[in-house]
């Protein structure tokens, strides 16, 4: 079963920024979804940020122009680069892969699919 391990959350001022990354392996998929969602306990995920294997990005409406998805495949890493961060986007992040996703444009809408241990943000403002 893949694993996800993210990394590079932490404490900034707002306006500040972050890069959030996520290793996998065991990773054997051709055809997926990967991306970053955000969840307090009790609360739905709120999708933020996904790429396809064609390498398609999507964002939520709250983030575009801020935040910035890639990959290195060599690496098996994901990236998300946060800029002009603002107290709201104040959250745990959660890396998660979906193989049954085609189009990241739906994975933000509803990203499903299996996760890694999150790191922490928070935003001071």
């Amino acid at each position: 079963q893949v694993q996800l391990v993210e990394s590079g959350g932490g404490s900034v001022q707002a306006g500040g920024s972050l890069r959030l990354s996520c290793v996998a392996s065991r990773f054997t998929y051709i055809k997926y979804c990967m991306g970053w969602f955000r969840q307090q306990p009790g609360k739905d995920r709120e999708g933020v940020a996904g790429i396809d294997s064609d390498g398609s990005t999507s964002y939520a409406d709250s983030v575009k122009g801020r935040f910035t998805i890639s990959q290195d495949n060599a690496k098996n890493t994901l990236y998300l680069q946060m800029n002009s961060l603002k107290p709201e986007d104040s959250d745990m992040y959660f890396c998660a892969v979906d193989h049954s996703c085609r189009e990241s444009k739906n994975w933000v809408r509803r990203p499903f699919g299996y996760r890694g241990q999150g790191t922490q943000v928070s935003v001071a403002s």
